[in-house]
């Protein structure tokens, strides 16, 4: 049995702002770390129904983001509703909760309303209705975001602590597609799935027979899924079923693919994991090369200690 990463995750456990912060390094002044992008264009905007009027998509990952609602004024009986939504590839966005500002009319135009984007989408942009008259407004989108001319090497060195990280835990941290190859089905009712955190959605099992047939099972039928909470989930048997019989084929015959993680974003990995991973990219930005985790005893224990409560124990592979 072996298994692999089929989909890998988007972001990291902490992102490059956080890390920086972290660090105390910053290299630009105020000015060189804003960045302004608007996404409707200041102006009178005509009437536009059902949210019709779409600015333009930016990319916030990795940034703190601010979106600026900047009315002027309205016509009489003019009003204006914006709303923030995201996007994973700037082709295909929805609303993101808690994105719409307040609706805009003559008793309170002429402002400035703003709403901090806290999704975990690579991209964001704003749609509107105007409804009654023209309505003057823009849209900006701020980003902030420390420069730094060693972006790149810090960007390998978060991906290098979170790898030391989840091979200390066995984890994996933000949610990911695997594929979990076995040779055969267990003697037992259940199997274990490692990685802790499993997810029942898209879980699917699959088996190949000798001629080259692939049949998916069925959930609930032929097989339950055991979550169990951040521990690893196990693969079970309904009562009074068996698994299937069938005659193997030769190369990895079972393929079960599943999603395992704390969640989607860095700040649903628990705290103490992510401050583990901020002192091992510390300590692997001061070395530059030595033998960084070697050179602090007493803070690689404390990277140890903290990771301890949440490693799991099962061996599975």
């Amino acid at each position: 049995m072996y298994v692999i990463r089929s989909a890998a995750p988007a972001v990291e456990p902490i992102s490059l702002l956080e890390l920086k912060e972290h660090l105390r390094l910053d290299s630009g002044t105020f000015s060189d770390n804003i960045t302004s992008t608007q996404s409707i264009a200041p102006g009178s905007q005509a009437v536009a129904a059902a949210y019709t009027l779409e600015g333009t998509g930016v990319d916030v990952l990795g940034k703190n983001t601010v979106v600026l609602l900047e009315s002027g004024t309205n016509l009489a009986g003019a009003t204006n509703d914006t709303k923030i939504q995201d996007s994973d590839d700037n082709l295909t966005y929805t609303d993101w909760t808690g994105g719409a500002f307040t609706q805009v009319t003559t008793a309170n135009d002429n402002a400035t309303q703003e709403i901090a984007y806290t999704g975990i989408k690579q991209y964001i942009r704003v749609v509107c209705t105007v409804a009654g008259d023209a309505c003057s407004f823009g849209v900006s989108v701020v980003e902030y975001a420390p420069t730094s001319s060693e972006d790149d090497l810090l960007d390998d060195i978060i991906e290098a602590a979170r790898d030391y990280v989840e091979e200390i835990t066995r984890r994996q941290l933000i949610t990911a597609t695997w594929e979990y190859y076995l040779d055969g089905f267990p003697s037992s009712n259940s199997f274990k799935l490692p990685f802790g955190n499993l997810q029942t959605a898209d879980l699917v099992i699959k088996y190949t027979n000798s001629a080259g047939t692939e049949t998916t099972m069925t959930l609930t039928t032929d097989y339950l899924i055991e979550t169990n909470g951040d521990q690893c989930g196990k693969i079970v048997l309904p009562y009074g079923e068996t698994w299937p019989s069938f005659t193997k084929y030769p190369s990895n015959p079972i393929k079960v693919t599943f999603k395992c993680g704390y969640g989607d974003a860095g700040s649903d990995v628990p705290e103490k994991i992510r401050a583990a991973i901020k002192m091992t990219c510390a300590k692997l930005y001061e070395g530059r090369g030595e033998d960084v985790l070697g050179v602090s005893v007493y803070e690689d224990q404390v990277v140890q200690r903290l990771l301890a409560s949440v490693r799991l124990w099962d061996v599975i592979i």
